[in-house]
């Protein structure tokens, strides 16, 4: 079993400190959203989708627009809920450091 000591694994291999920065961001901003107690008709789609991009880091090389995709679909389920507009931003900026996303042909 692999555990994480800060940005090195146990068996001594190193973490991507992107994927390392996408796994804090997704767990602020699920730990908001689980605290936010207001109901909203997009909630369970953001859930879904801070959970996609938490398997999708886990798995170590994520597929750009796949992650892009997911931002998108969180932000939008968020809409205008500025409580989480912090947590929303530093899950964009997280999924910024993996680069722009790939043109079309290559999806």
């Amino acid at each position: 079993m692999l555990r994480s000591v800060g940005q090195r694994r146990v068996t001594g291999e190193t973490v991507d400190p992107r994927v390392a920065g996408l796994r804090s961001a997704v767990s602020r901003l699920r730990r908001e959203l689980a605290g936010h107690r207001v109901e909203f008709a997009d909630r369970e789609i953001a859930e879904d989708e801070l959970a996609a991009l938490d398997a999708m880091a886990v798995s170590g090389a994520p597929e750009v627009w796949r992650l892009r995709r997911s931002l998108l679909l969180v932000a939008g389920s968020l809409g205008s809920v500025s409580a989480l507009a912090g947590g929303l931003a530093a899950v964009r900026n997280a999924v910024e450091l993996f680069g722009p996303p790939p043109p079309p042909a290559q999806r």
